[in-house]
């Protein structure tokens, strides 16, 4: 109750536009509703709509017919691909007004690319989620133009705390460690997890075992540490005994040469750089 009213609040007469509404945008919208925004006030632009979505919309009274002219925008969030980008912002100046911000969660374009669209004193606010947002579980990093009043920063990162915890960047070039490390994140330990259970396999289980082992360890490795206060370092330690099966398997993993840390430095520097990339 009380973050929905902190919402309202924060959003005034505006309206809540949602320009493409994917998973992320659903994820978006979820939070939202979940917060207490006002369904009424909220306009979605999404082309091709899945079954889903129509599905919420219906649970939930969103009229997905609404234009999104219906009413000042308080915020347009830009949640399309990159590559649709430049066919995106001109619709999205439609509901704008003088204290609309705009906020956006594609990877890769920057303000400066935003303000060249849109006007230098635009304010605007650059986000990269990750998808964890769906399950209120994610973790956003946040970025503002000068033009960005300090209410609307408070009210970009309400509507991103609806999806778990929010941060301020102190500069807009840790977008791209951050997209590197958070934002693409979650599928390396997806991955993690397949290779896991791969291993399992080779071992002598049947997969279906493999799997659920694979996942239930990564899932429950993953919640002790967020509700540790201890450090991931002193986790490690804590369940390593010396000259145990353990610490045999961290031998292999924390090789200087061929183990984790090295793999995973070229792994968040080759997302990062292509974040880099999309921006030129």
């Amino acid at each position: 109750m009380g973050e929905g009213r902190e919402l309202g609040a924060l959003l005034g007469d505006g309206t809540l536009c949602l320009l493409g509404c994917g998973k992320m945008g659903q994820a978006m919208l979820g939070g939202w509703l979940g917060a207490g925004a006002p369904p009424s006030r909220i306009r979605i632009s999404e082309p091709n709509p899945s079954d889903h979505l129509v599905s919420v919309a219906e649970e939930t009274r969103v009229d997905l017919s609404a234009p999104m002219t219906d009413g000042a925008a308080a915020v347009v969030t830009l949640a399309v691909k990159p590559q649709m980008m430049d066919a995106a912002v001109p619709s999205g100046r439609g509901p704008a007004g003088p204290d609309t911000v705009f906020l956006s969660i594609a990877a890769g374009k920057t303000i400066g690319y935003f303000e060249q669209a849109l006007g230098a004193d635009t304010p605007i606010v650059r986000a990269m989620p990750n998808t964890p947002s769906a399950v209120g579980r994610g973790v956003t990093a946040l970025f503002a133009n000068e033009a960005t009043s300090p209410a609307q920063r408070a009210l970009a990162e309400a509507l991103l705390a609806t999806l778990g915890e929010t941060v301020w960047l102190e500069n807009e070039a840790q977008m791209d460690a951050v997209t590197g490390v958070s934002g693409s994140g979650p599928a390396y330990v997806f991955h993690m997890i397949e290779a896991l259970a791969t291993a399992a396999e080779a071992e002598g289980l049947p997969p279906e075992l493999a799997m659920k082992l694979a996942r239930a360890t990564v899932c429950g490795a993953g919640e002790l540490a967020f509700q540790s206060v201890e450090s991931a370092e002193q986790l490690r330690v804590n369940v390593t005994s010396p000259g145990g099966t353990t610490a045999a398997g961290l031998g292999v993993l924390m090789d200087e040469s061929t183990g984790l840390s090295q793999l995973i430095r070229r792994t968040v520097a080759a997302a990062a750089q292509r974040s880099r990339d999309l921006a030129s």
